[in-house]
C-alpha cells in the first residue's frame, strides 16, 4: 500500500483521539485501533516510515503511539525502539 495513503489513514485516527482529553488514553487509543484493524504489512509499513523518515507527515500524537507501542505493533520482531 503506499505509504503516503497510511500516513492519511493514521492521521484520520489520530484526529479522532485528538478530542480524548487524558493524553496517554488517546495514544492507547491509536496505537489499539492500528494493532486491531491494520494488517501486519500496512503496521510493518508505517513503522518502517518512523524508522526511515523520522514519520515525515503524521501528527505528532500518531507519532508518539507508533514510538511507545512499537513492541504492540510488531509483535514477534526483536526490534527496538
Amino acid at each position: 500500500m503506499d505509504v503516503h495513503k497510511l500516513v492519511k489513514m493514521a492521521n484520520e485516527i489520530g484526529a479522532f483521539f485528538e478530542s480524548e482529553p487524558d493524553h496517554q488514553l488517546a495514544v492507547e487509543g491509536v496505537a489499539g485501533h492500528i494493532k486491531r484493524f491494520w494488517d501486519p504489512r500496512m503496521r510493518r509499513q508505517i513503522v518502517q516510515w518512523v524508522d526511515e523518515r523520522g514519520g515525515e507527515g503524521l501528527k505528532d500524537l500518531v507519532l508518539e503511539a507508533i514510538r511507545s507501542r512499537r513492541a504492540a505493533l510488531l509483535p514477534g520482531e526483536a526490534r527496538s525502539a
